[in-house]
C-alpha cells in the first residue's frame, strides 16, 4: 500500500509530542539576540564588542551596554547554538524511527540551511547559520559519541577559541593591522583584513560547534527535556550563573580600566568567553524550572516565537537592516538606548505575530519552506479546523 507522504514519515510533529521545554528556550533564546545584534544593525560590528567605539553617549547607553555584555553577549547565541544541536540529534532520531536515511537527509537539510545563511550574510554579515550549516558536518561524524565525551569535546572544542582570541591579540599589538571591523571605530579596510577576518569566523565557528556538541550531548541525557529532578536545574542555574556573570563583569571592567586600547581588544573578550558555557546552562535551568511550572499566556507566546525561530531570525534582520542600517542610516540621534526600544517594538510584534501565525498555519512561512525543501514534496501547512 502506498504511504502518504503527509503521514508519519514527513509529516509535522503532533502538538502533543512536541517538547515544551525546547520550544521555550529557543524562543526565549531568538528574542534575546536581538539586543546584541541590534547593536551592529545600527553601529556596525566595532560598537558590538567596544563600548566606546559607538552609540554610547550617556549614562543610560552606558547602562544598556554594560548590561548587554554581562548578562546577553554570547549567552543567547549560547542558547540558540546548544538547542540547535539538540535539534540535529532530535531530527536524525526521529527521522531514523520513521525509516528514513536519516544522515544523508540531515546533510541534505544543513546543505540548505547553508544557502538560507549565504542569502541572509548577503544582507547582514552577522549571520549565524552558515556557522551552524558547517558544525553540523561535525556533529554527524561525532554523534556516536558517548553522552558525556560529546559534551567534553564540546567544551574542549570551544576552549579553543580562546587561543584563536591570543593570537589575534598578539597580532593586533605586534603589527599596524587596522581594528575598525572588530574594535576600533572607522573606515573598515577590507584589503588590510581578509586574514585577520577570518581568524574572528574561525574563533566564532569555534564556539557555536563547541556548543552545538555540547547541547547534543546534554539532549541525550535528558537535560534539556525538563526530566531531570527540580534541584538539577536549581543546582545548575545558581552554579552556572555564580561563574559566568561575574566572568562577564570582569571582562567589561578590564577593558573599561585599560580605556578600551587596542592593546587588550581580544585579551579583554577572554573572560566573557569562557563565562558562555556556566551562563548558558544556567539560563537554560532557569528556563526549564519555569517551563515545567504551571502554564500561562506568556509561555505559550514564547513558545510560539520559538516554534517560527527561523522565521523570526529572519525576520529580525530584515527589520533591522530596513531601519536601523537604511532608514536611520545617517541619523545622529539614535543612541543604544533608542536602539533598546527598536528591540522591544520587535519583541512585542513577535510575539504578537507567532502565536496569530500559528492558530492558522502548522509551521512559520520558513520553516515550511525549508522543511518543504528537505522532503522535496508537499506539505501540510495550513491548520486543520475540526
Amino acid at each position: 500500500m502506498a504511504t502518504n507522504p503527509h503521514t508519519a514519515e514527513s509529516g509535522p510533529v503532533r502538538e502533543n509530542a512536541r517538547i515544551t521545554s525546547l520550544d521555550l528556550i529557543r524562543g526565549v533564546a531568538v528574542l534575546g539576540i536581538l539586543l546584541m545584534n541590534a547593536v551592529s544593525f545600527k553601529f556596525g560590528q566595532a560598537p558590538y564588542f567596544n563600548l566606546s567605539a559607538g552609540g554610547s553617549e550617556n549614562w543610560l547607553d552606558w547602562t544598556v551596554g554594560i548590561f548587554g555584555e554581562i548578562f546577553v553577549d554570547q549567552k543567547f547565541m549560547g542558547l540558540f547554538s546548544l538547542l540547535f544541536g539538540a535539534g540535529m540529534i532530535l531530527f536524525i532520531d526521529r527521522a531514523s524511527a520513521r525509516g528514513r536515511r536519516a544522515v544523508l537527509l540531515n546533510l541534505w537539510r544543513n546543505g540548505l540551511l547553508l544557502l538560507i545563511g549565504l542569502l541572509h550574510f548577503m544582507f547582514w554579515d552577522g549571520d549565524v547559520l552558515v556557522a551552524y550549516a558547517l558544525s553540523s558536518v561535525f556533529l554527524i561524524a561525532l554523534r556516536k559519541l558517548p553522552n558525556w565525551w560529546m559534551v567534553f569535546v564540546g567544551v574542549l572544542v570551544f576552549v579553543l577559541s580562546v587561543g584563536i582570541a591570543l593570537l589575534m591579540q598578539y597580532i593586533a599589538n605586534e603589527t599596524v593591522i587596522s581594528l575598525s571591523r572588530s574594535w576600533e571605530p572607522g573606515v573598515v579596510t577590507v584589503d588590510e583584513q581578509e586574514y585577520f577576518d577570518a581568524l574572528l569566523a574561525l574563533g566564532f565557528l569555534l564556539r557555536a560547534l563547541g556548543m552545538i556538541l555540547i547541547g547534543a550531548g546534554l539532549y541525550r541525557m535528558g537535560f534539556m527535556n525538563g526530566g531531570k529532578l527540580a534541584k538539577t536545574y536549581q543546582h545548575t542555574a545558581w552554579v552556572g550563573l555564580a561563574i559566568g556573570l561575574p566572568l562577564a563583569a570582569v571582562g567589561v571592567i578590564f577593558t573599561a580600566v585599560n580605556d578600551y586600547s587596542r592593546e587588550i581588544a581580544f585579551v579583554g573578550q577572554i573572560p566573557n568567553i569562557l563565562g558562555t558555557i556556566p551562563a548558558s546552562l544556567g539560563y537554560m535551568s532557569l528556563i526549564i524550572l519555569w517551563n515545567n511550572r504551571a502554564d500561562n499566556w506568556l509561555k505559550h507566546r514564547l513558545r510560539a516565537v520559538g516554534r517560527m525561530a527561523l522565521t523570526n531570525y529572519l525576520t529580525q534582520t530584515i527589520l533591522g537592516v530596513l531601519v536601523l542600517t537604511t532608514l536611520l542610516a545617517d541619523t545622529d540621534f539614535v543612541n543604544r538606548s533608542l536602539v533598546l526600544l527598536f528591540v522591544f517594538a520587535v519583541w512585542a510584534l513577535q510575539i504578537w505575530w507567532s502565536q496569530a501565525w500559528l492558530n492558522r498555519f502548522l509551521f512559520g512561512p520558513a520553516e515550511w519552506l525549508w522543511r518543504v525543501a528537505t522532503y522535496r514534496s508537499g506539505q501540510p501547512f495550513v491548520r486543520r479546523r475540526d
